[in-house]
């Protein structure tokens, strides 16, 4: 597995193995026991996930930006198994030299990356093509009580995202009110 960091501290770019061969290809996109070796190689704290989640999201669909306070936090681990996606992380945690950062990511059934977001970050991705297929993994049980939303486009974040018109973005209610 090939590991990349990125400007902000714990966000971690993951590139699985990809076995090819003539009838296709072959890749692991989950060990327990490989991702917690990565998370203490980058100082990090072994993680466990509880639920698997999976979206399907038409074309210029935004989903976010979520995040559960504690004592639910989540750590996700995000990957695209049909289209793309622009991902996104934004860092809330007060504490740290990169607090309201984001960092964002084309992840692709192609490209095959993976995002690990980490508790303490807000998260969403808005669709690049219709029938976008999202899969991640998380380390909390999703609580409502707990989930927070901030705007897509919260003009202090500054997030670019590839479509900025609002009228041509899909947004769920939730999203859309804050």
């Amino acid at each position: 597995m090939e590991i990349k960091e990125t400007f902000i501290k714990d966000l971690l770019i993951l590139k699985p193995e990809i076995h090819k061969d003539q009838r296709g290809w072959f890749l692991e996109s989950f060990n327990q026991n490989t991702f917690n070796q990565i998370l203490t190689k980058y100082g990090q704290q072994p993680q466990t996930f509880v639920q698997d989640n999976q979206s399907l999201s038409h074309k210029h669909v935004l989903r976010g930006l979520h995040f559960q306070t504690s004592p639910f936090e989540q750590g996700k681990l995000v990957r695209v198994i049909q289209g793309k996606i622009w991902d996104v992380a934004v860092d809330i945690r007060s504490d740290s030299p990169t607090f309201k950062k984001w960092f964002g990511i084309e992840l692709t059934v192609t490209n095959q990356l993976q995002l690990w977001i980490p508790p303490g970050f807000a998260h969403g991705f808005m669709a690049l093509e219709n029938n976008t297929n999202v899969l991640y993994k998380v380390t909390e049980y999703y609580n409502p009580n707990f989930e927070i939303s901030i705007k897509w486009n919260h003009p202090e974040l500054g997030i670019d995202w590839p479509i900025k018109n609002e009228q041509l973005i899909t947004l769920a209610p939730k999203d859309r009110n804050i």
